[in-house]
């Protein structure tokens, strides 16, 4: 994936070769031009180029006798800093040559430096993908919402964005306000689900946030943090205390939840049961929506080696992939049972975490071609490169299924909170080969910029709100 830099010597030519006579000494011959650096491919990385020339002293510093033709080969610059030349990144994946020329007077040496097209992934083979929902009987309109990625994927990408926690889409506003357009989807968390009645603060039943987004034409994507119980005691306040994510919080045991009359057992289908009874009620109302629960199950228990935080970040994997794949199947049978069949099912696969030296593939977790319709991937700060590294792997890895980017953003510093490595933009990701069918950053500090936005929401290869067809949300 990465492109290999070389420079080669074309031709010298002219000029006195003896310096004596001219304070300003001719260009000499057989100049030797080498690249000591052999992995470019992001912007802003150096070749070191070592420059060897027969009676001339040696090179310091930036010499005034290179100058460099700028801004060719799809107007990216070759900038030399010193001795050494800064490369663009390679987005054409195609090879390209920068022309150096070394001056000395009137007399010149030409050169060539060139940068490898990399491999870039193949394009989505549509032909392979699964055509039906794995729901039975679904909804026309989640049928409908499902042919419409079919179509678009591999041609364009969705844009989406994350609710700020609560029932909303604040986050989406601050994008039309920055941009003027919305992006297509957005996502609400019933992450406060288990908040008993009667709190003051957040109301699932109230549907308003996610109607008024279907109204006006945006696509509704649904996710769940499943939070538990800190123990089988513990008093779960109005406030939304008492309650965690993490296995390492909580005595609740992922494969209790499975077992009959265990109090694990009880809150995974009454919490279900919460849930259920929403969707449902988006269900009559025609909407139909992506579903993403139990993600980024492995965490980082793929780990090849033992370490004592090989683990699952979530207490839905902590007790293997086993007991991971039987809670997704629990959960979408009791979905079918209930009568829900407007949702897209989305499993999270975590790849190998993004170094296959270090992880292990996380196939072991997937629940199967019957029970998930796309497969998501959550990368933070990832470059472009990488994105498409991960898209194309993952493609290979579950090639009937449609590949999307379903959590993205900066990577930030949990404890300084700040920014460790900003998330490419979308159009670098595209173009290096990543064909996400949709992409969500995550709001807060991992939310990119304005800047990020403008340049994402005006790409022709990004789907915004106002480009959707009409016909997804008849009711």
């Amino acid at each position: 994936m990465l492109a290999t830099a070389t420079a080669a010597l074309l031709w010298s030519c002219g000029g006195n070769a003896d310096p004596d006579p001219d304070p300003t000494p001719a260009a000499p011959k057989n100049v030797t031009l080498s690249a000591t650096s052999a992995n470019v491919a992001q912007a802003g990385e150096e070749i070191t180029l070592d420059i060897t020339a027969p009676a001339r002293p040696a090179v310091s510093g930036a010499p005034d006798w290179i100058s460099v033709r700028e801004g060719i080969y799809n107007s990216q610059t070759y900038v030399m800093t010193g001795v050494k030349l800064t490369v663009a990144a390679n987005t054409t994946y195609e090879t390209r040559t920068a022309t150096l020329t070394f001056k000395a007077g009137t007399a010149s040496a030409t050169f060539q430096v060139s940068q490898a097209g990399r491999t870039k992934p193949a394009d989505p083979d549509n032909k392979n993908l699964s055509k039906s929902l794995v729901t039975a009987d679904p909804t026309p309109n989640a049928k409908a919402l499902f042919d419409y990625f079919l179509g678009v994927y591999g041609k364009k990408t969705v844009s989406s964005v994350v609710a700020d926690v609560n029932w909303n889409y604040k986050e989406a506003e601050k994008i039309h306000t920055a941009t003027g357009k919305y992006p297509a989807i957005n996502c609400y968390d019933f992450i406060q689900i288990y908040v008993p009645s009667g709190n003051n603060w957040i109301n699932y039943n109230d549907l308003t946030p996610v109607t008024d987004w279907y109204d006006a034409g945006g696509i509704v994507s649904l996710m769940w943090h499943f939070n538990v119980p800190r123990s089988e005691s513990t008093v779960i306040g109005t406030d939304g205390s008492g309650v965690t994510c993490s296995p390492s919080e909580t005595t609740f045991k992922a494969s209790n939840a499975l077992v009959s009359g265990t109090w694990e057992n009880k809150w995974f289908y009454d919490e279900m049961d919460k849930v259920i009874e929403v969707i449902l009620k988006l269900q009559e109302k025609g909407i139909a929506a992506t579903w993403r629960p139990f993600h980024e199950a492995a965490g980082n228990a793929t780990l090849k080696e033992s370490a004592s935080w090989a683990t699952s970040w979530f207490w839905w994997g902590a007790d293997g992939a086993e007991t991971y794949k039987k809670l997704w199947k629990a959960m979408f049978e009791h979905f079918g049972e209930k009568g829900v069949r407007n949702l897209i099912w989305v499993w999270t696969t975590q790849n190998f975490n993004g170094d296959s030296s270090k992880y292990n593939q996380d196939k072991d977790w997937y629940p199967g071609d019957a029970y998930v319709d796309m497969v998501g991937r959550d990368l933070y700060g990832t470059s472009s490169d990488k994105n498409a590294q991960e898209w194309d792997e993952i493609q290979k890895a579950y090639p009937k299924k449609m590949v999307c980017l379903a959590e993205c953003g900066n990577a930030v510093d949990n404890d300084t909170k700040k920014v460790t490595a900003y998330f490419p933009k979308l159009t670098d990701v595209w173009n290096a080969g990543a064909y996400w069918l949709s992409f969500m950053p995550w709001y807060g500090a991992n939310m990119p910029d304005n800047t990020w936005w403008k340049d994402a929401m005006n790409s022709e290869i990004i789907i915004s709100r106002d480009e959707l067809p009409s016909d997804l949300f008849t009711k």
